[in-house]
This record gives structure tokens, C-alpha cells and sequence, in this order.
């Protein structure tokens, strides 16, 4: 009889993620070229709208650390809307169930991923908020091992992990072999919003999504 349990409270380190699953970061400099290719300039409506996030964001900090629903509010939900991320032919879930098994030891890991966003079958970020006091390198291998769940590991999946302040952007690629590579950090903390850097990225996402 198979064994569950759950993704989040298991799979905590990349270690337990290359044991279980062969998952391994990828030493290719030419494997996750997708975030650095960024080429489409933002509309002044847009660089406003990014500007007054970080406004929000900040003046919510100013009391305290900001919880993760709060996160979702005022960071999130309106810069997926700029990516374009509500509309078709995207679809946008909450709190989507994906389990993942390891036949071998007959083993089921199960999570709720925080936000997905597909365009038909194909996942195009998986995103996982937490609260601004927690680091996104001990989210990362529970965002991997969502990503493992998608069910068309003949194409890449794209990850994004933010605890409102700092973003960062993940390539997950199943195929011969289980690989994956980071973007650089994102954050509001520098003087120039690099909330843009964020937009752009998730816009071109969204672009090789619609062109595969």
C-alpha cells in the first residue's frame, strides 16, 4: 500500500530532492537563457502601476512583516494581472492539489500549490508566497517539487518564488534527466523598481507559452 505525504513538511532540501527524483541543478550556462532575454519595453501605465506596488509594499512593511495572504493582495494578484495572466487564453487556479510517485518505493508526495496559471496544459509558473521574514532558498525545493507534478514533462515548466520583497525565477526541464537552474534575485529594495525586471520576465513566459 502506497505512502503519502505531504510535499511541503518532506521535501525541504535540495539533497532529498536529487535522492527521490535524479534532480539535479544544470552546469549548461545556455539551459535558462529565457530570463535573461528580455527585450519588450513597459508602458508608462504599466511602470506606474509596478511603482505603486512598491509604494504599497513598503508602507505595509513600515508596521510589520507582511503575511502571506497580504502578500497576495498587494504584490501579487496585480502584477499577474499586468503579465496578462487573467486573461485568455490563460487560466488562473488557487490552492491546486498535484501529487507526485515514486514507484519504486511506492510513495506519494501531495501539496497545494499557491497560484498556477496554464495556458492549456502547459504550466507556466507555479508561484509560492510566503511571508516577508521567510528565505526563498527554503522555498525553492517545495516549488521544484511542485513543478515535478507537471503532466507534461515533454516541456519545460517555468517557476517563480517571492516572499513579496524578492523574487526569483526557476527552469525546470524533464526529459533524459531531471534539471533545473535559477535566475538571478529580484528586488524592491533598490532605488530603480526592479518589479519591472519581474514583469517583463513573466510577460516573455507567457509569450513562449502561447508559442509552443
Amino acid at each position: 500500500m502506497s505512502q503519502t505525504f505531504p510535499i511541503e513538511r518532506t521535501l525541504k532540501t535540495f539533497n532529498q530532492l536529487q535522492t527521490q527524483f535524479n534532480l539535479q541543478r544544470s552546469t549548461d550556462d545556455r539551459f535558462f537563457t529565457e530570463w535573461l532575454n528580455i527585450d519588450t519595453e513597459l508602458t508608462e501605465k504599466e511602470q506606474q502601476t509596478l511603482d505603486a506596488i512598491q509604494q504599497k509594499y513598503f508602507y505595509q512593511l513600515s508596521d510589520n512583516q507582511l503575511g502571506e495572504e497580504t502578500i497576495k493582495l498587494i504584490v501579487l494578484s496585480p502584477l499577474l494581472d499586468l503579465a496578462g495572466f487573467f486573461d485568455p487564453p490563460f487560466r488562473f487556479k488557487t490552492e491546486t492539489t498535484v501529487q507526485i510517485t515514486v514507484e519504486s518505493d511506492d510513495l506519494i508526495y501531495r501539496g497545494r500549490i499557491d497560484a498556477l496559471v496554464l495556458q492549456e496544459k502547459l504550466w507556466i509558473v507555479v508561484i509560492e508566497s510566503k511571508e516577508t521574514s521567510f528565505s526563498l532558498e527554503l522555498a525553492l525545493p517545495q516549488t521544484l517539487a511542485y513543478m515535478l507534478a507537471n503532466p507534461n514533462p515533454e516541456k519545460p515548466v517555468f517557476g517563480m518564488v517571492t516572499n513579496g520583497g524578492n523574487f526569483i525565477f526557476v527552469k525546470l526541464q524533464i526529459q533524459e534527466f531531471s534539471q533545473y537552474e535559477l535566475s538571478n534575485v529580484f528586488s524592491l529594495l533598490p532605488r530603480r523598481n526592479q518589479l519591472y525586471d519581474v514583469l517583463q520576465i513573466l510577460k516573455l513566459l507567457g509569450q513562449i507559452a502561447i508559442a509552443s
